[in-house]
């Protein structure tokens, strides 16, 4: 997502703040900006694209003089991605330069505010509001301006700020993100990841919610949220640079295996007020969705097997028709669609050119489109009708993990709302359901704590050659995923079947070789998938079980076992997929493979 960084000391700035952009390029961002002070004048330069198009207009930065300033990497959420909406932000008079990642909430009430006082706006983006704040606030008492804008700030936000009256002095904020204080001599940094600290120094301090800092070349200075100055313990990062970019993990992909209880809560928690599921920017009403006589779930790849996911969930909860269809078998199906039909396109670029087309045939036929998309201003985000973002941030390993389960819980929201404005689920369920949703991000960390054996079961089972994924109902769409993920990144070959096919065709190549995954978290359906369990070991074959946490059942049918959390039976396939993951992540490293890159795939198909 979006990058910060702030320098001010006895070297230009300008180049040190775009090598940190560039350190922090993995991050995803669409548009990139510097501002310097020099001669009590903010400088500032601005470009949608790659940080290289930032460089290319500043002459590597020494286009821009002054030894202190703030740099920003945009990842589009209010506003197109254009120059103008590009960060840094001025206030209304250049006093202020503004960098900020997260989201104002009430930025709408505040810029209405500021306009009705006679402020003109110059950008789409919520955090212009904080520079013309600034400015209002600002009576010679830097601080006293920072503090008095925070507190009328709601939502999450870091911010840098650069004031043309304040030589060398930096301020920032932080409150529900991620901001890191570099500590050099006679030179002090600030950064949303100590990436683009590293290189210069390794000295750093780890800010707090609700805490500001100053800096300035000498010293440094944080305090809390009301102005009283608190001590900081200097941390020492032991990481190079390369490591710092994973944040200290080996692979991006465990890196964002970790980061999912975080990104499910941030698909979640935001779009539920007050007891119900709110969409910001959402247009379908109840009487429109009571027209809807089926629902289509359409995408590729693993947001393809979210959508069967959804498939058991809508319909169970809904009452309402569902088909899943591969993009690319749909757009040349002559799909029957009309205006009764309400399309959900899955995808987290945005930009999958077969779900593009799909999507297009679709709506050409009149179809109502929702899409489900992490990539703000995407093709598919334009496109539908209505949108709701998962909010996964920036997903580097090209095996999808946060990007799926993120899709999962957007999907849940979506089906839950439905439910209830279709009047199919009572207050009491409704309630139940939303706990459940609630309590995602917790099931996913206590997925990740139940399987720390994980990677022995790695150990004894990498050299497989074929293996096979069962499971029945949500179990079998869960098992879709497992198999996809080990067959990517570790290159061994891997099927998903519905357990209840096997005996019609499959089991003729069940043998003492092969080693079967059974996913068993429906408890409806457990003792047919014990039976399933007894044919495959009848004829030799291992098994790796998955099931529900307190199952000792289990033991007596598989050879290992991973653990998957209690929670809503129709929200299983979330929890469950973390494990297998973790099997398929850690079947890769046993095997030497490339994981964050497997051989020929890329990270977004945009072409048929």
């Amino acid at each position: 997502m979006c990058g910060i960084v702030g320098y001010t000391g006895r070297l230009e700035a300008a180049p040190l703040l775009l090598d940190g952009l560039r350190r922090l390029e993995y991050r995803g961002y669409d548009s990139a900006g510097v501002a310097v002070l020099d001669a009590g004048r903010i400088e500032m330069v601005k470009a949608s694209g790659s940080v290289a198009n930032l460089a290319e207009k500043t002459a590597n930065g020494a286009a821009l003089t002054g030894k202190c300033g703030i740099a920003h990497t945009r990842w589009a959420t209010h506003g197109a991605p254009t120059d103008t909406n590009a960060h840094p932000h001025l206030s209304e008079h250049g006093l202020f330069a503004v960098v900020h990642n997260g989201i104002i909430e009430n930025f709408a009430a505040l810029k209405g505010e500021l306009e009705a006082e006679g402020i003109v706006f110059r950008s789409e983006t919520d955090t212009e509001v904080v520079a013309h704040l600034l400015e209002k606030y600002y009576d010679g008492d830097l601080k006293s301006a920072v503090m008095r804008t925070a507190a009328r700030l709601e939502g999450s936000y870091v911010l840098g700020v650069l004031c043309a009256k304040e030589p060398g002095r930096l301020f920032c904020v932080k409150e529900a993100g991620p901001l890191i204080l570099g500590v050099g001599v006679g030179e002090n940094y600030f950064a949303s990841d100590v990436t683009a600290l590293v290189s210069r120094t390794k000295n750093v301090i780890y800010m707090s919610d609700g805490e500001l800092a100053e800096l300035t070349p000498e010293k440094i200075t944080v305090y809390d949220r009301t102005g009283r100055e608190t001590a900081k313990e200097v941390s020492h990062v032991v990481w190079d640079v390369e490591a710092a970019e994973k944040g200290g993990y080996e692979h991006f992909m465990m890196k964002e295996i970790m980061e999912q209880p975080r990104a499910v809560k941030n698909t979640v928690e935001p779009r539920i007020r007050g007891g119900e599921i709110v969409f910001e920017d959402f247009g379908l009403t109840a009487e429109e969705i009571r027209r809807f006589s089926r629902v289509v779930i359409t995408a590729c790849g693993s947001a393809y097997h979210a959508g069967v996911v959804a498939k058991y969930v809508i319909e169970s909860l809904c009452r309402v028709s569902v088909e899943t269809a591969l993009a690319s078998e749909l757009r040349y199906s002559d799909p029957i669609i009309d205006g009764r039909t309400l399309l959900i396109v899955v995808s987290q670029s945005g930009e999958t050119a077969d779900t593009i087309a799909a999507m297009r045939e679709c709506m050409a036929r009149g179809a109502r489109s929702l899409a489900i998309v992490n990539v703000v201003g995407s093709t598919i985000a334009r496109l539908a009708d209505n949108v709701i973002y998962t909010h996964a941030g920036p997903e580097i390993a090209v095996a999808t993990t946060k990007g799926y389960t993120t899709q999962l819980a957007a999907l849940y929201l979506f089906a839950v709302w439905y439910a209830d404005k279709l009047g199919a689920i009572d207050a009491a369920r409704r309630a139940e359901l939303i706990a459940a949703l609630y309590a995602l991000p917790s099931m996913v960390q206590r997925a990740i704590d139940l399987n720390v054996h994980v990677k022995y079961l790695a150990e004894r089972w990498h050299g497989h050659k074929s293996l096979f994924f069962i499971g029945r109902n949500i179990d079998y769409a869960a098992a879709m995923e497992g198999s996809l993920k080990l067959k990517e990144i570790s290159y061994i070959h891997s099927e998903a079947y519905a357990a209840g096919e096997l005996k019609h065709g499959t089991i003729a190549l069940i043998d003492e070789k092969r080693l079967v995954v059974a996913l068993c978290c429906q408890e409806q359906l457990y003792d047919k998938m014990v039976s399933n369990i007894q044919e495959v070991k009848a004829r030799g074959a291992k098994v790796l079980g998955v099931a529900l946490e307190g199952n000792r059942r289990i033991f007596a049918e598989a050879d290992d076992v991973l653990y998957v959390p209690r929670g809503e039976r129709l929200f299983a396939a979330l929890p469950e997929i973390v494990p297998l993951q973790l099997f398929a992540y850690y079947i890769a490293r046993e095997n030497g493979c490339s994981i964050d890159k497997p051989r020929n795939l890329a990270k977004s198909v945009t072409v048929e």
